[in-house]
């Protein structure tokens, strides 16, 4: 069986911040989630991620989906590695893939191809590598008739070295039984006395074993963050690619102002997202949308020919033909049935909108099922809390609701009910019934007269 290795005990002190380095966001996902879907994407499910600095805060995000060990010293990758013996040693049949949890850009391209040379040529050891144009800082590959005969770090090459281009990206695939015995006969006689994972390479060279090097058509694997503004630079990289993704499916930028996509959100062809707009995990937009300005959708489905305009969603599905905004709030769990049309400034909670029904402005509507055809007039709230427990509202199909209507939960207002404006509704009402509640009217004249005069 394949395994993989995810070292994650970075502390990224420049980061300025109390979190392990690989657990900062590029386009909303930890680092370290990027690299485990690389891994997930290439079918290998047996990983193991290597933790340090506050290494529970990796614990509860993993939830217990990967096993984790922890790096006690920060005594260099390959000591980070070899606190993950344990784990490799039940089973050492297979290969294991040693990644970085702060490099996000890692693909399963990359990562199928590379085991696949890995094993064409035996190879106890294969190191990714990348090329760059400007490869200064990194550790060059020197390749030899078979394999490497080695890499050079940017402080120890010749000139001659360092005008190689291939650069180790920090990622290798090894026999897992020759791991454990590489890992074995690390020293630390160097500046730092630490154990380099690189040394591995000079071991399986030195033991006549087989060492060679896999150069990735994706240079973006050796991206890392150091800092701030290295975070920033990974988001902005993300943020174009996955905008280029959805302009090759057909979908419509004006301007790509503001405008961050997740890299799990599905955007139907001839959609077009406007400037300002947010779209968040899990969300899938259907064909012909008109998403934003604006505007924030997080986890949600939403139908085709849909106008979202300057508004925010989450948890929650919108059917096609559906008009939403501007200033509209949709909370979790609630449906917005097709052709339903939600006007500026309603908030929506739990709660589902009947097919073709009109929801003015300036209206609440939470733990309530609205029928079909209904209108729901400006300033009607649905009373669903009554300081201790929350109750739903239901309104039938072709109900009219008139302005300033409090529906007291719960209640059940039958189809075709009227309510007059102003109305407080406390019981059920029947079907086509007419509720109006108001009280007797008084004038009181002059009374502004003697107000004013004092």
């Amino acid at each position: 069986m394949n395994k993989a290795v995810i070292l994650a005990g970075g502390q990224g002190k420049r980061m300025k911040a109390d979190m392990p380095k690989p657990l900062f966001k590029v386009l909303g996902e930890p680092m370290l989630e990027w690299v485990i879907s690389a891994c997930e994407d290439s079918e290998i499910s047996d990983i193991c991620v290597v933790k340090g600095f506050m290494g529970e805060m990796i614990d509860k995000y993993l939830k217990g989906r990967y096993e984790t060990v922890l790096q006690a010293e920060r005594l260099g990758t390959g000591h980070a590695v070899q606190q993950a013996v344990p784990f490799l040693e039940k089973d050492t049949d297979g290969n294991t893939l040693v990644l970085c949890g702060d490099a996000p850009f890692i693909d399963s391209q990359t990562i199928k191809e590379s085991l696949v040379l890995h094993k064409q040529n035996d190879n106890s050891v294969t190191v990714i590598t990348a090329e760059l144009e400007n490869p200064f800082g990194y550790g060059r590959i020197i390749r030899s008739k078979n394999g490497i005969s080695g890499i050079v770090e940017q402080k120890d090459a010749t000139e001659e070295q360092r005008k190689i281009k291939e650069v180790n990206s920090g990622a290798y695939w090894f026999k897992t039984a020759d791991l454990i015995e590489f890992l074995g006969k690390l020293k630390n006689d160097n500046v730092q006395n630490e154990y380099y994972l690189t040394d591995t390479v000079a071991i399986a060279i030195s033991e006549e074993k087989n060492a060679g090097a896999y150069k990735s058509s994706n240079p973006n694997i050796i991206k890392g963050a150091n800092n701030r503004k290295d975070l920033l630079e990974l988001n902005n990289y993300a943020r174009n690619m996955v905008i280029e993704k959805h302009l090759e499916n057909g979908v419509e930028f004006v301007c790509t102002d503001g405008i961050i996509i997740e890299r799990s959100v599905e955007i139907g062809t001839g959609s077009q997202v406007l400037p300002n707009t947010i779209l968040r995990r899990g969300t899938k937009i259907g064909n012909n949308c008109i998403i934003g300005p604006n505007s924030t959708v997080e986890n949600c489905r939403i139908g085709e020919n849909v106008v979202f305009n300057t508004s925010q969603a989450y948890d929650s599905v919108i059917e096609k033909n559906a008009e939403i905004g501007p200033y509209v709030h949709i909370r979790p769990e609630s449906k917005i049935c097709e052709g339903a049309k939600i006007s500026d400034f309603v908030e929506i909670k739990n709660s589902s909108v009947g097919k073709k029904t009109a929801v003015a402005h300036l209206v609440y509507i939470g733990d309530s099922d609205i029928g079909k055809k209904a209108n729901i007039g400006a300033g009607t709230v649905t009373v669903n809390f009554d300081g201790i427990s929350k109750s739903r509202c239901t309104v039938g199909d072709y109900a009219f609701i008139g302005s300033n209507t409090n529906l007291i939960a719960p209640v059940n207002l039958g189809k075709a009910v009227y309510t007059a404006a102003g109305t407080t509704i406390t019981r059920n009402i029947p079907d086509h019934a007419l509720a109006i509640d108001r009280g007797e009217l008084k004038t009181i004249e002059g009374y502004t007269q003697k107000k004013l005069s004092k």
